[in-house]
């Protein structure tokens, strides 16, 4: 996804982002398009048809070999059975055939066996056909990320997209992969149990089907008070994650204003609270399994007592009431089975559906269909009638005109909410203007692709960002395929190669995930560095020297003094003593341009600059 600039209220620019997902899988509320999304998950699922006719081909064959099993048990039992008796009434040449009784085995164990492969193949062919969906809705959300306006980043909190894009799509993988299989063996087993018991005694199977409405009775009580209970959980896990994250975050912040109690008190709150709410969702979806158990043992019994009359009378053979009393087991799994489906699957569409509800975000506007480039960029920059709002009512930028000629460094300065990082935000197309035009050597930046306009940028940032992996690495981010001459090179330029090579292992060194085993300065050296080597045209600088010693200070001015050399550069300043050698400077207030000129020409206007630079001389002074 593009770098971007990000507006802390109107000004400022993004802080490294830092912790991760915390993947906690968790039940969330019901969908409120369950059909919907059904139909749309169904399109990703499409492209497997034949897999998926394989799946259900296989756990039909497994299901029905498994059915058979107790039937054909039956048979072996009746043949000992039968043997037994007629030894006890002493019938003559009564005995047990053990070798009829081993073959219905062997019969018996090559079904089990038979079923097991079955199973095995529905497994399999699931777990790909899971995976693959998979990464493909994984895919289609990273590439909605890619196309995202960064309004979008803006309004909505790290967490909760980071929640779409891995705990919901794990949780749609899980249920993919097991619950699908699943479902399908137990509508098959319901089904064929029935059959069978049909077969073997209406008056019994009618018996088993007494406990049905009651169960259904149950499971849909027990349903809808836990989704309520469900979602108060799922709400309660969105506070504490975005709890810990922040605090974890801004943790120095947190201790050095003494906080961590006040911290502490706040998430053993929210976690009080999801124990509570996940305490009741559990107990609550908890009852469905005793409660059905106590249901299904009660048609078991009655289906023990009227089987054992029937046997008794001659009506049925114990062989089959054997199976029967088999059958009535089998018959009260899939029902149980289907009730704690049906609240994997709700959890699973409405995790589909946060998923589409991502992929339906409003996405940047679409590129022109014959996009332009500059072959030879020379980095003239003319913004022309510019105007701009976040909100409709609220305007910022205002008829915004001014021409930047090639190799110019300007400098941008006012107030923080001013609109000086809106304006570079609308240089590189992070926002669209509401209308007039900046263009680029003359060409307007709106029939370019943003990619291309983008490479035309280099950025030093006074937050700087480092991503975990060596310094050669971090370097290297700025050009795709650099040699290990350039990179040495462009660190030598900016100033850095001589504290690399005081480290331990050198341009190896590994810099940590928070960038805390080298110091501010040296860490914004490094961002220099990968700057010059990406050797772009246009430069977007913000002053980072206002934290670091003067030493370091004064190798930073000249690291940027060697980067900004022959490119437009545009620099965003806080202290205005470090830019009195711009070309221009642009005094910006309420979003619009109100003084413009070199640094001894705003002075002698004796306007708004001139308040601004004898205030911070003023300053510098008294200290």
């Amino acid at each position: 996804m593009s770098s971007s600039i990000r507006n802390k209220g109107n000004s400022g620019f993004p802080s490294r982002g830092h912790g991760g997902p915390m993947h906690l899988q968790m039940p969330v509320q019901k969908a409120k398009d369950a059909k919907g999304t059904l139909k749309r998950l169904s399109v990703y699922l499409g492209n497997y048809k034949m897999q998926l006719l394989f799946v259900l081909l296989s756990a039909i064959m497994s299901t029905v070999f498994s059915i058979l099993s107790p039937k054909i048990l039956a048979k072996a039992i009746d043949h000992l059975f039968e043997g037994l008796v007629g030894k006890i009434k002493g019938v003559p040449g009564a005995s047990i055939d053990f070798y009829i009784i081993g073959k219905i085995l062997l019969v018996l164990i090559a079904l089990y066996a038979i079923s097991a492969v079955f199973t095995y193949i529905q497994q399999i062919i699931m777990v790909s056909i899971s995976q693959k969906t998979i990464f493909e809705m994984r895919e289609d959300v990273q590439k909605k990320l890619e196309k995202m306006p960064l309004k979008y980043f803006d309004q909505t909190p790290h967490g909760e997209t980071l929640s779409r894009a891995i705990n919901d799509i794990d949780n749609i993988n899980n249920t993919l992969q097991q619950s699908v299989t699943q479902l399908i063996t137990s509508i098959v087993t319901f089904i064929g149990v029935i059959v069978m018991m049909l077969t073997i005694s209406p008056i019994l199977a009618l018996i088993c089907f007494l406990t049905i409405p009651l169960s259904i009775f149950v499971t849909i009580k027990i349903a809808k008070s836990s989704q309520v209970q469900f979602k108060n959980q799922q709400t309660t896990l969105g506070k504490i994650n975005g709890h810990v994250e922040e605090i974890f975050t801004g943790h120095t912040i947190v201790k050095a204003f003494g906080h961590e109690q006040k911290a502490i008190e706040k998430f053993n709150s929210i976690n009080s609270n999801l124990y509570e709410s996940s305490w009741r969702s559990q107990f609550v979806s908890g009852l469905i399994m005793p409660l059905m158990t106590f249901i299904n043992n009660l048609g078991y019994v009655f289906v023990v007592v009227v089987g054992a009359i029937f046997a008794s009378a001659g009506r049925i053979t114990v062989g089959d009431v054997q199976a029967f009393i088999q059958y009535s087991r089998q018959f009260s799994q899939p029902i149980t089975q289907l009730s704690n489906i049906s609240n994997v699957i709700q959890s699973t569409l409405a995790s589909a559906e946060r998923v589409f509800e991502l992929l339906d975000q409003e996405e940047e506007a679409a590129a022109v269909l014959d996009e332009k480039t500059i072959a030879y960029p020379n980095g003239a920059v003319r913004f022309d009638l510019v105007n701009f709002c976040y909100k409709q009512e609220e305007e910022l930028i205002k008829d915004l005109s001014i021409s930047i000629k090639s190799g110019q460094k300007v400098a941008i300065v006012g107030p923080t909410g001013a609109g000086k990082t809106t304006l570079v935000n609308l240089l590189m197309r992070f926002y669209e203007i509401d209308s007039g035009s900046i263009s680029i050597d003359g060409i307007d930046i709106r029939e370019m692709s943003r990619g291309s306009l983008r490479s035309l940028f280099g950025m030093v940032l006074q937050d700087t960002w480092l991503f975990k992996g060596t310094i050669r690495d971090n370097i290297a981010y700025g050009k795709q395929r650099a040699t290990k001459e350039e990179i040495v090179q462009a660190a030598v330029s900016a100033n850095a190669d001589h504290f690399i090579r005081t480290l331990p292992n050198g341009y190896d060194t590994l810099i940590n995930e928070e960038g805390t085993n080298i110091s501010q300065g040296q860490k914004q050296l490094l961002t220099i560095a990968r700057a010059i080597l990406a050797d772009p045209v246009l430069l977007i600088l913000d002053e980072a020297t206002s934290s670091v010693d003067t030493r370091t200070e004064s190798q930073i001015q000249a690291a940027m003094a060697a980067l900004m050399k022959d490119r437009t550069s545009f620099v965003i300043a806080h202290r205005l003593s470090t830019i009195k050698d711009a070309d221009i400077i642009l005094v910006m207030k309420n979003g619009t341009v109100i003084e413009q000129g070199n640094h001894e020409q705003l002075v002698k206007q004796h306007g708004f600059y001139a308040d601004l630079y004898n205030s911070q001389f003023s300053e510098a002074a008294v200290n």
